[in-house]
């Protein structure tokens, strides 16, 4: 919570840590977004589907608070919306937080969550997808947590899993909504659902410049496919780790990522 305490006051320290003295490794994803970051010279407009609490495992937390990026950052979830999301970027009035899933249409859609735990391990598993959530159980990826933080599985399996009703807004919906003219990054952490929100966008007739999404999980032929759908679009796309990061071309300052 400390390090939460400092971003949320925009504290001097941990801004000016950013500023003056992070370095992120050569040739990796944050390099490429520290850089590409600098490159917009504060006239950043990012859309984060599945924001979750803002700065757990997040890849642009920094950035967003070190040079002040414009946006809208949605979180379904409304417990971890309320208590973490908003409150991280009160200070921040140009990043709008809103709970909310994106999907194709307005309206509403069931989300699955683990059902016995609000911790951070298990709201970051929240998922469309119930069998994504069964396979969590099935792979010892919740019995590993809960082993980790001292929690047991109940034997009911009717409590493992929960589900809540959320809000869903379409793409076109959100881009009026907020007035965005641009999307200089779309980052999607989306818990499998990931080339689903790809499609959903409409890359063709909203063309954010760049987009990082979450490839883990996702079945080999989806994702080779999704791959060639980018290139069919004009973008670069380069695999780090557990993400991807497409960049539509010409990439120019930033070939060297995608060599």
């Amino acid at each position: 919570m400390f390090r939460f305490n400092l971003s949320a006051s925009n504290n001097p320290i941990f801004i000016g840590f950013y500023t003056y003295f992070y370095s992120p490794k050569k040739g990796s994803l944050s390099a490429f977004l520290d850089a590409y970051s600098k490159s917009k010279k504060g006239n950043f407009t990012v859309i984060q589907i599945g924001a979750n609490d803002g700065i757990t495992h997040d890849p642009i937390h920094k950035f967003i608070k070190r040079d002040r990026w414009k946006g809208v950052l949605l979180e379904p979830q409304p417990d971890v919306f309320h208590e973490f999301l908003t409150k991280l970027y009160a200070k921040n009035p140009e990043i709008h937080p809103l709970c909310a899933a994106i999907g194709e249409k307005d309206g509403s859609q069931p989300i699955y969550k683990i059902g016995f735990s609000s911790m951070r391990w298990a709201t970051g598993l929240a998922s469309f997808s119930k069998e994504k959530i069964e396979r969590a159980f099935e792979d010892g990826i919740v019995a590993s947590n809960c082993k980790r933080f001292g929690l047991e599985i109940p034997k009911n399996p009717e409590q493992w899993i929960s589900q809540e009703e959320v809000k869903v807004i379409s793409p076109q919906t959100l881009l009026s909504t907020y007035g965005l003219k641009k999307i200089d990054l779309l980052q999607i952490d989306a818990e499998g659902y990931d080339l689903e929100v790809i499609r959903i966008f409409d890359l063709k007739k909203n063309q954010p410049q760049a987009i990082v999404f979450e490839n883990v999980g996702l079945e080999a032929e989806d994702y080779a496919t999704c791959l060639q759908e980018l290139k069919a679009l004009g973008y670069l796309t380069r695999k780090f780790g557990p993400n991807t990061l497409a960049f539509k071309s010409p990439a120019g300052e930033f070939e060297s990522f995608f060599s």
